[in-house]
């Protein structure tokens, strides 16, 4: 195993090391299967995030959970497009909801899956590309230089259903903007209030999507993201239903659960049944569950992962 530069062995991950994320990172290129090799990139940059220089346009990576060919990333990237940005497409091939923070990818020849896809309404940006590969990972690499100059900006979404309350823990939505943050850009995940109904299991209701509901926070909430400090993360959730209607946009705590819940429905011999419901109990006011079950839009301010604040003694050893 090579050292990361200073000398230091790199930690071992579960699936792949950082050092090798970085190789890959400094040289992608296009499936072999569909005969087409971009030219390999130089190495990623040392720091992956740069000052923002007045002088030269934000740039902007575009991800979500949902994969490449869902509405909700197409109508996020346009928003970036209108406000200015240098915009980079970059979603999984694959829906990947509920992969949290995971770098899971899939390879070829040592590289990962990268392949051009052409999306409409989105002729101005950069590039967009489906990776073979989860969003933390895909904002991990393109941190480190996979897809061109590291973003100073991360827009995660727009994911079809909610993440609030706790289980933002597992949102691949949000951990790709989280993940972003660690290097230092600033990142916003937006979701838009979807819910898959089962009523009495006799089968999947579900609303059409009011994607530029969404749209229009994500839209309201860039200019407090831009003047935000680097690493600041936003989570923005939006009712599903026409703007209009909307009753207001404001900033709430995280609840103890989110707006659906996983639960054991059976349990048999061999096997384990889950199933998500909808939280029917009283919101606790002042949370994102709440405004959005109110008709309000959300936004909270989150955090990647830190040290607590309380102070812990090391165990003591046991005497012989």
């Amino acid at each position: 195993m090579s050292s990361n530069g200073n000398g230091e062995r790199p930690a071992e991950a579960t699936e792949v090391t950082l050092d090798e994320l970085s190789r890959r990172a400094g040289g992608w290129g296009v499936s072999p299967r569909h005969g087409r090799r971009e030219p390999h990139q130089t190495a990623p940059p040392e720091d992956a995030i740069r000052p923002h220089d007045e002088g030269r346009r934000w740039r902007c990576l575009i991800t979500n959970d949902d994969g490449i060919d869902s509405e909700g990333l197409r109508v996020l990237a346009e928003v970036a497009l209108e406000a200015g940005f240098e915009v980079v497409v970059a979603a999984p091939m694959e829906e990947a909801s509920g992969a949290s923070a995971s770098i899971t990818a899939v390879e070829e020849d040592g590289h990962f899956v990268v392949e051009p896809r052409t999306l409409p309404g989105l002729e101005g940006a950069c590039t967009v590309l489906a990776v073979g590969g989860l969003p933390a990972f895909i904002a991990l690499t393109g941190m480190r230089g996979a897809f061109g100059p590291a973003p100073d900006i991360v827009l995660s979404g727009i994911n079809s259903g909610p993440n609030t309350g706790y289980a933002v823990l597992h949102s691949g939505t949000v951990g790709a903007a989280l993940t972003a943050s660690t290097f230092g850009a600033r990142a916003m995940a937006v979701s838009l209030n979807i819910r898959t109904r089962t009523v009495s299991g006799a089968g999947v209701r579900q609303a059409s999507p009011c994607w530029d509901t969404a749209a229009e926070f994500a839209r309201q909430t860039l200019p407090t993201l831009l003047d935000s400090e680097p690493g600041t993360v936003l989570n923005v959730n939006a009712p599903n239903i026409p703007l209009e209607k909307v009753r207001g946009f404001e900033p709430a705590r995280l609840a103890r659960f989110g707006a659906v819940q996983t639960n054991v429905a059976e349990r048999g011999e061999g096997y384990v049944k889950v199933a998500l419901a909808e939280i029917d109990a009283d919101y606790e006011p002042g949370t994102d569950a709440a405004l959005l079950a109110a008709c309000y839009a959300s936004i909270t301010a989150l955090q990647a992962v830190c040290e607590a604040g309380t102070t812990v003694r090391a165990p003591q050893r046991a005497a012989r």
